[in-house]
């Protein structure tokens, strides 16, 4: 069974990137987040125990699910959604392409926390890139090295974490005390994943490795995110692009170094964005199925 679940995760990305998301009504990412919501109503005060017992109730609720599930392949299905970030990221870039801003401020919000507002096109590109880089780890390569350690169990229990850091775990009056747990988890669950991501962004743009490990070595260290800044970083360099800059999250501003030493995105890069976080999950595939046939 162990043995077997290298290749379970990599059949769960090949159906993802075949089917994209699950027909299902309501979304299991959605039911979580709504049950969630429920739990941090009687459980809310303004105290890291409190946020502590949130994050436990997740987890729990994420590998109990998936224990119910059984199947290591179903389970990372339904955690990844690399097709899904692609599709949000073009639908970004075509409204790009028709010099529709406003539709493109509209749509960005799906893929990113940032205030929309203002943005020029560079910055939405910027943007998009950016969230196209970080999920590629949260959406893709951890629920799926997950699933391969840890089976159903791994990756639902990842994708609980990852959703209640996506909820709580922000910077904000309310959830600074009561989202730390979860911001501390998901930075854990992200922490390998987020360097494997690098080593493959490197692995399938060859030509770039040095460019690659010399941007995650001297350029991440600096971003507020021990695992965002790694991914963003190595797509940066991949791409020949400097990502970075001033971004707005409501009433707080928060300015990040810069990372890559290229030119700053444009539309034209959102797609080859997309390309390269497909890329990096087929040579995902590719190797946790040599994982699972060596072992």
């Amino acid at each position: 069974m162990v043995r077997r679940r290298p290749l379970a995760a990599a059949a769960g990305v090949l159906a993802d990137l075949a089917l994209g998301e699950p027909p299902l009504h309501p979304h299991p990412v959605a039911a979580f987040g709504a049950l969630m919501a429920a739990v941090e109503r009687p459980l809310y005060r303004d105290t890291r125990a409190a946020g502590t017992a949130h994050a436990a109730t997740g987890v729990l609720a994420g590998v109990t699910a998936g224990a119910a599930v059984g199947s290591t392949a179903v389970a990372t299905y339904l955690a990844v959604a690399v097709r899904a970030l692609g599709r949000a990221a073009l639908d970004v870039e075509d409204a790009l392409g028709r010099g529709d801003l406003p539709a493109a401020r509209r749509l960005l919000p799906v893929l990113v926390g940032r205030d929309p507002e203002g943005l020029d096109e560079g910055e939405i590109a910027r943007a998009v890139v950016e969230s196209v880089a970080e999920n590629s780890v949260d959406a893709l390569v951890a629920p799926a090295l997950w699933g391969a350690l840890a089976g159903a169990p791994g990756a639902l229990g990842y994708r609980a974490a990852n959703t209640m850091d996506a909820a709580v775990g922000h910077r904000s009056p309310r959830y600074l005390r009561y989202g730390w747990a979860s911001a501390r988890l998901d930075d854990a669950a992200n922490l390998l994943p987020a360097r494997v991501t690098a080593m493959l962004v490197a692995a399938v743009r060859p030509s770039s490795v040095r460019a690659v490990l010399r941007a995650v070595r001297q350029d991440a260290p600096a971003h507020p995110s021990p695992n965002a800044g790694v991914a963003e970083a190595a797509f940066a360099a991949a791409l020949g692009l400097r990502l970075g800059g001033t971004n707005r999250y409501g009433d707080r501003v928060e300015s990040r170094p810069p990372l890559g030493s290229g030119r700053p995105p444009g539309a034209c890069d959102i797609a080859r964005s997309v390309r390269l976080s497909r890329d990096v999950a087929l040579a995902l595939v590719a190797a946790l199925a040599l994982g699972g046939t060596v072992a």
